[in-house]
């Protein structure tokens, strides 16, 4: 008994781990912050024999995390575009982004990996759409149209996964 009790808690720990992530990396560019969420609450209700949670609460948020990732996606591609960025310095952005990422990965590590994802991002996009049009303003408007996305998107996305941990706490407790 004492072995499933200690399953049990172990169990609630890293649903408690992978919530508080995903409302952390809701913030984040990129970086599915309402999914991890949403396996976080899927690992509570597992653990809890899906007794305060069931799978129709759970598919309704599933739904609401894809749909907020899709919206993350949309605006921040809108937005970008909206400014005059093309399509080359937005895929410049995501490779400079993962470049980035890896090259500052253990300067502290996780720490070290987003700023590394948001310098790289911003330079990539940068060089690329200074590389096509040789335009200096027009180069830095697009990154910083980008960068006024990702604050509107991660608002929003932010937004969602409260309203997600909402829905989920008041499943919990009712």
């Amino acid at each position: 008994m004492e072995t499933f009790q200690l399953a049990a808690t172990l169990t609630t720990v890293i649903a408690v781990i992978l919530m508080i992530l995903g409302l952390a990396c809701s913030v984040i560019p990129s970086l599915p912050g309402p999914l991890i969420l949403w396996f976080g609450m899927v690992t509570w209700a597992w653990a809890g024999d899906f007794q305060q949670v069931g799978w129709g609460i759970l598919s309704v948020l599933l739904v609401v995390a894809i749909a907020a990732m899709a919206v993350d996606f949309v605006i921040t591609v809108y937005m970008s575009r909206r400014v005059g960025a093309s399509w080359k310095s937005i895929g410049g952005g995501i490779v400079g982004g993962l470049v980035g990422g890896l090259l500052l990965s253990g300067f502290p590590p996780i720490l070290g990996s987003i700023v590394g994802a948001i310098l790289g991002v911003v330079a990539g996009m940068w060089l690329i759409e200074y590389w096509d049009k040789q335009d200096r303003p027009a180069a830095t408007r697009a990154v910083r149209g980008y960068l006024a996305s990702v604050v509107v998107s991660a608002t929003i996305e932010l937004g969602i996964a409260l309203s997600m941990a909402a829905i989920f706490a008041w499943s919990v407790l009712a």
